[in-house]
């Protein structure tokens, strides 16, 4: 190496492992030594966090710009039970349109070969099979394309750098109607319009729920007003009636609200303007002028449209007389936190639907596992789910039941709501009257939303790729109640004090953002609130001391944390700035040999 290259630790990446073996790969196994001299960057995720999701589009271009020296791995990690699934890991992979290698690794091998502490992580393996960067959370594709060019500038000199085609095999397309749907809605002429999410359409479909009608949109990945045929979305899902002649779109992946001409079939954008919030953007103003965060579901309530913000863990709403968007609930801490909307937490609410007095909206929040609701006057109820880590198969009392991250509720005219229990693959049921749930069908493949119709219930089975026609009401099927825990194994802690160090250093060129006072913040909770005995609360410190309850065995540490650098050029009077976030949910569990200090890494070392 030159007295000019950048010199990195020299860590040896270990070894990829993972039982449920390659994907995108033509069914050949590959080991780190078939990739030497190639750039490596493993993006350990799973399927159900939005962040993940995040990532992979964050990585598209990075992979297009250096497909010859790049090699991205998907290293799935899962969290629910489901996703240790084989086939459920293969439907993610089309569903969300992963064009590189994945591992599927169910026992967190990897995972736990390379420490890894959160969902997303990155980690960036140099031509020669060293580790040169790890970063836990989203936003940080910026400083690895940095890392990348710095790479193959050094390895091409070194002779150790190999350019070609990379391991990627595109799997056959499957020739089916819809491809994993997400959401669906009963129209005024009695047929369906559904959201045809991997293949970034809108189909309408006849009353059968099988013969198609028309597509809307090009069929192409993209963002893009129009007619019905060069309109284009981006993985769109929920979807709502705004009047007998249109419809609202969450359109998920392009981050903005669409609204479909059901006379000529134009789409228009209503609100977003493409790109994804990040913290310190506008929270309100004119629709077209604010960044949205993977809308996931859209429901008229109260006169306005509400917005299941995925994304951010918040609710939103568009105002059409306004023409405005603005937050309505949540605080975009991730966890379940019920009360006045300013001040509850939410965790990807992922399905809507008003109750038929108008008087709730009940929502999907899938992260948590839960059914929950909210009022007239803003204030946010759980009636099902008890948080990030609980969930399983069980009926009986709310307070006992278990949903595994429900995507989508449906209102029924009882005033009890059904549930699209989509881990579980099942149909469930809440009645406000009795505090019971009940399950009303299994054997459904990943069910995302349902559609009242008549007497039936209409499911949209994603990941069978169909809508399947259920009566209503049906005799519950009985299931063998199955509770668990997240696999994220809890990290023993010392009762007592326990030093928290949120470890962040600001990317090759940058520095840290000191120019209008601090530029770091921390957030730190606890589940249950008894954990913490002091450190709870906000401060602009990222290391803090804090008082574990020797009374309390086990819980959660809720830790968000953001630092702001920006480009560290004094010659340039206007410097790019980046904010970077990260919340965590840490499972521990006292004991007398536990840690004392619990370091988390908010962006890693990339130099």
């Amino acid at each position: 190496m030159s007295d000019s290259s950048p010199r990195r630790v020299r860590v040896r990446a270990p070894e990829l492992i993972g039982k449920g073996g390659w994907l995108n790969t033509g069914d050949k196994q590959y080991t780190l030594a078939d990739l030497r001299g190639r750039i490596v960057i493993l993006d350990f995720w799973t399927f159900c966090c939005i962040n993940c999701l995040h990532v992979l589009d964050e990585l598209r271009e990075l992979e297009e710009k250096h497909r010859d020296t790049v090699v991205v791995i998907g290293v799935h990690s899962p969290k629910f039970v489901h996703e240790a699934e084989h086939e459920a890991v293969v439907d993610a992979v089309e569903r969300y349109g992963v064009e590189h290698p994945v591992l599927d690794d169910p026992e967190l091998a990897t995972w736990k070969q390379y420490a890894v502490r959160a969902w997303p992580t990155l980690v960036v393996i140099d031509p020669e099979g060293y580790v040169v960067a790890q970063h836990a959370g989203e936003g940080h594709v910026h400083a690895i394309e940095r890392l990348v060019t710095e790479l193959e500038a050094e390895h091409e000199a070194k002779g150790t750098l190999r350019r070609g085609d990379g391991p990627y095999v595109a799997p056959e397309p499957e020739p089916t109607a819809l491809r994993f749907p997400g959401k669906a809605i009963l129209l005024p002429s009695g047929n369906f319009l559904v959201s045809d999410t991997t293949r970034h359409q809108l189909v309408e479909l006849a009353g059968d729920g099988e013969s198609v009608v028309r597509r809307i949109g090009s069929g192409a990945r993209g963002f893009a007003d129009g007619t019905v045929d060069t309109a284009a979305f981006n993985e769109p899902q929920g979807l709502a009636l705004w009047d007998d002649s249109s419809v609202v779109v969450a359109d998920t992946v392009n981050h903005a609200l669409r609204r479909l001409d059901l006379v000529s079939g134009g789409v228009t954008t209503l609100a977003g303007t493409g790109k994804q919030w990040w913290q310190g953007s506008s929270t309100s103003g004119p629709a077209r002028g604010i960044d949205l965060s993977s809308p996931w579901d859209v429901a008229l309530f109260g006169g306005k449209v509400w917005i299941a913000m995925a994304g951010v863990h918040q609710l939103w709403t568009y105002d059409p007389a306004e023409g405005t968007v603005g937050v309505a609930a949540g605080t975009t801490n991730e966890g379940l936190v019920d009360g006045p909307a300013a001040e509850a937490w939410f965790a990807q609410p992922s399905g809507l639907a008003v109750s038929p007095d108008g008087e709730r909206l009940w929502l999907a929040d899938s992260e948590t596992s839960a059914l929950r609701w909210v009022d007239l006057e803003g204030v946010v109820h759980t009636a099902v789910g008890t948080g990030l880590f609980d969930f399983g198969h069980r009926d009986g009392a709310a307070e006992q039941a278990l949903f595994q991250h429900p995507l989508g509720v449906t209102a029924l005219p009882d005033g009890s709501v059904a549930v699209s229990d989509t881990y579980n693959h099942a149909l469930r049921r809440y009645d406000p009257a009795t505090g019971e749930v009940t399950t009303l069908a299994t054997d459904l493949r990943e069910p995302s939303d349902a559609v009242l119709v008549g007497d039936d219930i209409v499911v949209v089975e994603s990941a069978r790729h169909r809508l399947t026609r259920l009566r209503l009401p049906e005799e519950a099927v009985r299931v063998a109640a199955v509770a668990h825990r997240t696999q994220r194994a809890a990290t023993e802690v010392a009762p007592g004090r326990l030093r928290l160090d949120v470890i962040f250093q600001a990317p090759t060129g940058q520095k840290l953002d000191t120019r209008y006072g601090p530029s770091t913040r921390l957030l730190v909770s606890a589940t249950p609130p008894e954990l913490l005995l002091s450190g709870e609360g906000a401060d602009t410190d990222l290391s803090r001391t804090l008082e574990l309850n020797p009374a309390v065995r086990e819980g959660v540490l809720h830790v968000s944390a953001m630092a702001a650098s920006c480009d560290d050029d004094a010659a340039n009077e206007y410097p790019a700035c980046h904010v970077h976030q990260q919340d965590w949910g840490v499972p521990v569990l006292l004991t007398e040999n536990g840690v004392d200090r619990l370091p988390l890494v908010l962006a890693g070392l990339d130099a």
